[in-house]
């Protein structure tokens, strides 16, 4: 085979790899948004059965009382699935493969439909709790997603292969709150249920997707290669930028999104209503990917994390400025195209940062600190949301992204990127 040959049967490969991945990150994007819109609005609903008070007393050691703080903590313990399994998920896949671990994934989020159902029907919030920390457990194979299309390209190509993956999300942008919007009412008179009904069938269809992907293992020498200590690799100047980047891009978003569903079912708006606010958001979080790649190959990564950080901040403005349909839907657009940038400028950089050999452990130190910030911000919102207040939560983004933004200019600036600062 010519040289010729050999590399445009590589790209074809590498195309092909891409698609299913970014398949399986519509899939995956649609049981997340369906969560979103619903897990919230169904914790409420459960927590208010007569067989769930009891359970009030046994919260308040955390500072959870009431039912609209209890409403969010399934939405933590999902954040808190995904941070505890990410780790164990990214070793996984170094030893056995990338569609292995996918296909664990994909059983867990079958597991989570299927929990999620029962509790529902049996007004059951604590097995409700299972399930949602299931789908946690099934997100963190899913992330990996980006990086499976990372590792296999050449470095000029990294930032598109990571965007091209999660503009899989689009679709889901459309089929995800669609279709919990059709089956809310599904097994009437049973609401909600019918929504964790099709979390088990859209996992079950990843489950079979990634079942196509051809990556190739760590060769032995590779995986016998020790690598650098992760302290060595954390403590690099890109490394941590990148984290800043994903870690408060990533947390502020929960914090927005967790309370958003409440906020709005507080301000009398109905699940139609907050379900297409959910839509909205999710096609913003992900359309972007379309060009994310090559903007950030034109401009530069730093200058795309800075206008990531900057849009995250309009979401807080617009959300402060009111409370109409119209606030609720542009601030979410807005925070959804802000996280894009950090987060598909945040995993770009990471990938600067770690050798083969060094894949498992670099990334999955870094998701294990961002998913932990999630879970964190997940929890917090059900607290502020209830207590301060949806302003003082949206009001949280300032600080969050002036970090993000004071960590890109420093590392421009050491750099010597002086361009990266003068053009913003």
């Amino acid at each position: 085979m010519t040289v010729a040959a050999s590399t445009k049967s590589a790209a074809a490969h590498l195309r092909r790899n891409i698609a299913i991945l970014a398949l399986a990150q519509a899939l995956f994007q649609s049981v997340q948004g369906m969560a979103i819109a619903t897990t919230p609005l169904a914790a409420l609903a459960l927590l208010g059965t007569e067989a769930n008070l009891v359970l009030q007393p046994q919260f308040r050691w955390m500072g959870l009382a009431t039912d609209s703080q209890l409403a969010t903590v399934p939405i933590f313990l999902a954040h808190l699935g995904l941070m505890t399994t990410t780790f164990p998920a990214s070793l996984l896949m170094a030893r056995l493969g990338r569609r292995a671990g996918f296909t664990v994934g994909g059983v867990a989020g079958i597991l989570s439909g299927i929990i999620s159902f029962i509790g529902i029907m049996q007004q059951n919030f604590p097995l409700m709790c299972l399930g949602a920390f299931f789908q946690g457990a099934a997100a963190a194979f899913a992330w990996y997603f980006r990086f499976a299309a990372a590792d296999a390209a050449d470095a000029a190509y990294k930032a598109k292969a990571i965007s091209l993956v999660l503009a899989g999300g689009v679709l889901a942008g459309l089929i995800g709150p669609q279709t919990a919007k059709w089956s809310v009412d599904l097994l009437a008179p049973v609401t909600f249920a019918g929504v964790y009904v099709m979390v088990a069938v859209f996992s079950s269809l990843i489950l079979v997707v990634v079942q196509a992907l051809d990556i190739p293992p760590l060769t032995v020498a590779q995986r016998g290669e020790r690598g650098r200590p992760l302290h060595v690799i954390m403590r690099q100047p890109a490394y941590l930028v990148a984290l800043t980047s994903s870690m408060f891009g990533f947390a502020f978003m929960t914090l927005v999104m967790a309370a958003t569903p409440l906020a709005m079912h507080a301000c009398g708006f109905t699940f139609d209503h907050s379900a297409t606010v959910i839509q909205a958001h999710s096609i913003a979080m992900f359309l972007p990917s379309f060009f994310t790649g090559h903007l950030i190959n034109r401009f530069g990564v730093l200058r795309i994390i800075m206008v990531g950080a900057a849009l995250e901040c309009g979401c807080a403005l617009v959300n402060l400025a009111g409370i109409d349909f119209w606030h609720f839907l542009i601030a979410n657009s807005l925070v959804g195209l802000g996280w894009n940038f950090c987060f598909v400028g945040g995993t770009t950089l990471l990938t600067e940062t770690y050798r083969p050999a060094e894949r498992a452990k670099a990334q999955g130190a870094h998701d294990f600190i961002v998913y932990g910030a999630t879970a964190t911000a997940a929890l917090s919102s059900g607290l502020l949301q209830a207590g301060p207040g949806w302003m003082f939560v949206n009001v949280m983004a300032l600080p969050l992204m002036m970090i993000v933004t004071l960590a890109a200019v420093w590392l421009a600036a050491r750099r010597g990127q002086t361009s990266e600062i003068k053009s913003l």
